[in-house]
């Protein structure tokens, strides 16, 4: 008898926390929706095909570099790397195209996407099997991968004239969904429905959730723990380095500046979508709509008439404030949890 009140006490808690989590979602999409509009009704042309369409567009980088980030905050890490390992990427597979190695676009992307997944597996390395700190580790081969930027491009741009004219228009055309909606967002929408179907129907998926929820828990069920944190990592800079392709095409251009401060757009997409900072809950659907919600803030503050600094200062107080929240709503989860099992 008490071990059937535990086990609906157990299904009533997994049944809240299930409702919070949509209601959130759906309460975010609301936001969007009121965001959407008052926007429109201070510039007057925000609601529009065109604008909506050039702002998925431009943002593709932030919608996939955050769902690499997605994975490794579920697991409870951190990666600030991943625009450094974004920028190095894009910069070795332009620097070869540049010289001739190949002038396929399918081969440039594939190049930058191996690049980023090899950096992420070394990350991955140093942290599961090196026992270094997620925040040291990254920081540390933020500089690196940054550094090496700076010294196989000699400190110079990878200019338009330098692309393959196929490559350039590539991140302006809409052929791989004929004609629907453009390229890089159409690679991003694919990124997501894959990821998607890994967290919520694989045994990886359901793996990684618990090694972010209860890592002991896991180890004594006989989860690999490093091992998933390695390859999680790696996946972190899969998404990366196709990043690094995506922004490449974008803006026909390579320079080793790029992506500078991404990471906390990514962060921010996370964060504000739901991901749990100390790991064990996301979701795919929670990061798109962060992305969106960042995409959107990013495309309307110029054309309301905020200034570039206060754009950045805005970011950093969306962010911290989508943190506040987080952990606000994982402790009213917690506690729910906590009561209806009388504890």
């Amino acid at each position: 008898m008490n071990n059937r009140i535990d086990v609906n006490s157990q299904t009533t808690s997994i049944g809240i926390f299930k409702k919070l989590k949509e209601s959130r979602e759906a309460g975010l999409l609301l936001i969007i929706i009121i965001m959407s509009i008052l926007i429109h009704l201070a510039s007057g042309n925000f609601l529009t095909l065109k604008t909506f369409s050039d702002m998925v567009k431009n943002y593709s980088t932030t919608f996939t570099l955050a769902l690499g980030m997605l994975s490794v905050l579920i697991i409870g890490g951190i990666d600030i790397s991943i625009a450094a390992t974004m920028a190095f990427s894009g910069m070795a597979s332009s620097l070869l195209m540049r010289d001739g190695v190949y002038s396929s676009t399918f081969i440039m992307f594939f190049v930058s996407t191996l690049v980023g997944f090899v950096c992420g597996l070394l990350i991955g390395l140093v942290i599961s099997y090196g026992g270094v700190i997620p925040i040291i580790a990254t920081l540390g081969f933020s500089n690196i991968y940054r550094g090496a930027t700076y010294i196989i491009s000699d400190s110079q741009w990878v200019s338009a004239y330098q692309f393959d004219p196929e490559f350039k228009a590539f991140a302006q055309s809409s052929n791989l969904s004929f004609g629907l909606i453009n390229n890089l967002f159409f690679i991003s929408i694919i990124c997501y429905i894959i990821m998607f179907i890994i967290l919520k129907w694989t045994k990886f998926g359901r793996k990684i959730y618990a090694v972010g929820s209860n890592p002991e828990a896991a180890a004594v069920s006989g989860i690999r723990i490093r091992r998933v944190k390695f390859i999680v990592y790696g996946i972190a800079g899969l998404f990366a380095g196709l990043t690094g392709a995506m922004y490449t095409s974008l803006y026909a251009s390579a320079q080793s500046d790029m992506g500078l401060g991404m990471e906390m757009d990514a962060i921010a997409s996370c964060v504000i979508g739901g991901v749990s900072l100390s790991g064990g809950s996301g979701s795919v659907l929670g990061v798109f709509l962060g992305a969106l919600t960042m995409s959107i803030i990013s495309k309307s503050l110029p054309m309301i008439g905020v200034s570039q600094f206060w754009q950045t200062a805005i970011k950093g107080l969306i962010i911290l404030v989508a943190i506040i929240i987080n952990v606000l709503v994982q402790r009213t989860v917690k506690k729910s949890m906590l009561k209806e099992r009388g504890v």
